[in-house]
């Protein structure tokens, strides 16, 4: 992990790397791939005036992982975390875990009092609700077959101190 880099500010060559992190995971669809990289491209073309913050994670001068957040409208220090995710290579290693920390503390210093993250109840993203859990998010919400029939949203959230 001594070799990774962060960096905030946004390159052109991010979005395409985002839309492959995204795609490696196997979880997500080509629209929800898309929205990811809409966000990129969004942050890219209006930068401080986009609500996306993003967090990258560089290994060896390439894109390993990502973070993205930003202010929930009209709330006074509530944040979406809208996607974390690290390429396949690195999954399982801490990288997501030292991405989502360093993600909290940018979060803290913009005066930010709570986190609110969302996954799908689906089998396939045990993982991923586990990964919250272990980081301290609490479940919060259960929205019965918000995404489709069988397939529920669960909201984390994480009260910063």
């Amino acid at each position: 992990m001594n070799a990774i880099s962060y960096r905030q500010e946004i390159r052109p060559s991010d979005p395409e790397a985002v839309s492959q992190i995204v795609r490696s995971s196997g979880f997500f669809s080509e629209s929800e791939i898309e929205i990811a990289n809409e966000l990129v491209r969004d942050g890219l073309a209006h930068g401080g005036d986009s609500p996306y913050r993003f967090l990258f994670a560089e290994l060896h001068g390439g894109l390993a992982g990502y973070s993205c957040y930003g202010l929930i409208p009209a709330t006074a220090g509530s944040y979406d975390l809208y996607w974390i995710a690290v390429t396949e290579k690195m999954r399982g290693k801490g990288l997501g875990k030292n991405l989502l920390f360093k993600t909290e503390e940018l979060i803290r210093n913009l005066c930010g009092r709570r986190i609110y993250a969302e996954t799908s109840s689906r089998d396939q993203y045990l993982p991923t609700r586990l990964f919250y859990e272990k980081c301290g998010y609490l479940a919060e919400a259960f929205l019965d077959d918000f995404y489709a029939p069988g397939d529920s949203k669960i909201i984390y959230s994480k009260h910063l101190k």
